[in-house]
């Protein structure tokens, strides 16, 4: 079992449920990555100034495995931990209802830079991640 080194908590909205009450599969990609979104913030890292800098963090790759169904009004815990495989960042992501703890769905995530629209390692993402990375 590996650790998980960020968590946040969200709420489900009516609005990202099917005509079947429970969320819609594609949300559960936007709940991982607002996640994404806020761990860089918390590493010191801002999506949008990276891209200004020509540095951008693209998904090449997603295996998604949806367990127990969110519904209207659930909160959960969305948490991850990260590795790094050669160019690869690997974000391994899942969402927990609040309630009991349920796994909702499991994500692995992975993530490769594009400097100046070549495939590259970023100084500045390695070193935002340096010791949040698993080897």
């Amino acid at each position: 079992m590996k650790k998980y080194i960020f968590e946040t908590k969200m709420e489900v909205r009516d609005y990202e449920c099917d005509i079947e009450g429970i969320v819609n599969n594609a949300n559960y990609v936007h709940y991982c990555e607002h996640t994404r979104h806020l761990f860089l913030q918390q590493c010191g890292l801002s999506f949008a100034e990276m891209h200004e800098r020509g540095v951008d963090a693209v998904v090449a790759r997603m295996n998604l495995q949806y367990k127990v169904p969110l519904r209207p009004d659930d909160e959960f815990y969305s948490r991850l931990w990260l590795e790094k495989q050669g160019l690869k960042y690997i974000f391994h992501q899942d969402l927990f209802r609040a309630s009991d703890e349920s796994l909702c769905f499991r994500g692995e995530i992975t993530l490769v830079c594009l400097v100046n629209g070549q495939l590259s390692d970023s100084e500045d993402y390695d070193k935002a991640f340096a010791k949040y990375i698993e080897r």
